[in-house]
């Protein structure tokens, strides 16, 4: 089998989006008077982190607008009724911060360059295209995308078997002519596999142990390791430590 493609995901895969987030809400919680002392930052961070993940999965199951969802964030982590303009100020303040920490991982660049004689690339995120086009441009790296593609776009999104086969239709080859990249082990690795893809799971943090090894599913700790793993012609890249 070849792989002639790497559809990326870009949140917490090649984008740091879990280090920029605690560290923006951080500030701004310090900001906005929020917190005191590190327990205090400890436990909001935590409440943050908990309201995301709730009204993402809802923005994911088609219940919530993308911006619906941001503004129902706000609401659920202060815990008061606020009005979508004031929802939306506090947002926009936080997200201030967030932008300052933006960052790539450092393994990124190195894989991109690695990779880039020998694969095409394509973004496929849970996220909308006015987000990731400006995060990819800010991060310096959208030209080296031949389509970016994003759930509240397409209408449906990560683990549906949809999101990654549009994927490979706008790179004009068969799931099995693609590798997909990312962090989630149900959205990410058993979604893209489950559509057909070569699928990797980057576990930078070893904090998840899957109950199976499946065919099409690989499991790396860096992106150093992916050259090898789809056989590309090229000295970079380390042995797989999990596959």
């Amino acid at each position: 089998m070849t792989i002639r493609a790497v559809v990326w995901d870009v949140d917490d895969t090649l984008f740091d989006y879990t280090g920029a987030d605690r560290a923006a809400m951080r500030e701004h919680l310090v900001t906005e008077g929020l917190v005191d002392g590190p327990t205090s930052v400890a436990e909001a961070l935590e409440r943050w982190r908990v309201a995301t993940e709730f009204h993402w999965a809802r923005f994911s199951a088609g219940e919530v607008s993308f911006e619906g969802q941001r503004l129902d964030r706000v609401r659920l982590f202060l815990d008061r009724e606020l009005t979508d303009a004031e929802a939306e100020d506090w947002f926009q303040r936080y997200k201030a911060h967030y932008e300052t920490a933006w960052a790539l991982f450092p393994d990124v660049l190195p894989v991109l360059d690695a990779l880039a004689t020998t694969h095409r690339h394509a973004v496929l995120s849970n996220s909308s295209l006015t987000v990731q086009d400006r995060k990819l441009r800010a991060l310096g790296v959208y030209d080296r995308f031949e389509a970016v593609l994003c759930a509240a776009e397409l209408g449906v999104s990560k683990p549906e078997a949809g999101a990654f086969l549009a994927a490979c239709e706008a790179l004009e080859l068969p799931p099995h002519e693609v590798a997909y990249v990312g962090d989630h082990p149900e959205i990410d690795w058993r979604g893209a596999a489950d559509a057909g893809l070569l699928s990797v799971w980057i576990d930078r943090h070893g904090g998840h142990t899957p109950g199976e090894a499946l065919a099409g599913r690989h499991r790396i700790a860096s992106l150093a390791e992916l050259p090898a793993l789809l056989g590309a012609d090229t000295r970079f890249g380390a042995p797989s430590t999990f596959r």
